[in-house]
């Protein structure tokens, strides 16, 4: 499937064959496409926890208001970000760049996050943000439906996956076999309406 067709026929989810398994090279290939997501300054600091252990799954959907997908989907993603991955041998992110440019950019991390914890966080979402789409739109490409999910209780699940207390949760991704149809698109806005040339004006009355 090409781009366009997947971004125009990607649609949210809900409803999956509990029967149906994703096999691991589909699972490594569409997670060896998320990686190839961006972030700033190379720090890749989103991380994929595959939840596949069935039980856990099962206290996940616990915490997700007992969401079917949770444990029906092929696939369930927690996507999660290092804070402080900036400042965790950085010279890793650019180790094939030119010993010029690591000289410049290394010291720019360091600046730019360090002593910045709402930088830190806001960045990590940004990042899990890019790195959910690439997820969804491989996904779709592949045959596989997905849908994004933040309506689970973030502390349950940080707990159940055991967390560390430099990462954060930013969504839970879930992949597979459709059993239902999406529902048709509920309303777009039109895109001079979302569409901003240059600056909003004064009235938007």
């Amino acid at each position: 499937m090409d781009t366009f067709s997947a971004i125009q026929s990607r649609r949210s989810v809900k409803h999956y064959d509990p029967k149906h398994r994703m096999s691991d090279d589909e699972i490594n290939q569409l997670l060896s496409l998320a990686i190839l997501s961006p972030t700033a300054y190379n720090i890749q600091n989103w991380r994929f926890v595959v939840a596949r252990d069935p039980s856990l799954r099962s206290e996940i959907r616990l915490a997700a208001g007992n969401q079917a997908q949770v444990t029906d989907a092929s696939l369930l993603i927690v996507l999660c970000a290092d804070l402080k991955s900036w400042e965790k041998q950085p010279q890793r992110y650019l180790r094939n760049a030119p010993q010029t440019t690591q000289d410049f950019v290394l010291p720019m991390i360091d600046q730019y996050y360090r002593g910045k914890e709402q930088v830190q966080r806001d960045e990590a979402m940004r990042s899990c943000g890019f790195a959910a789409q690439t997820l969804m739109l491989a996904a779709k490409s592949m045959g596989y439906d997905s849908v994004p999910m933040n309506g689970f209780d973030f502390e349950k699940v940080a707990a159940l996956i055991q967390l560390p207390d430099d990462h954060v949760i930013s969504m839970i991704v879930a992949i597979g076999k459709a059993a239902t149809k999406a529902w048709p698109r509920s309303g777009q806005l039109p895109v001079d309406e979302v569409v901003i040339n240059d600056f909003f004006c004064c009235d938007n009355t």
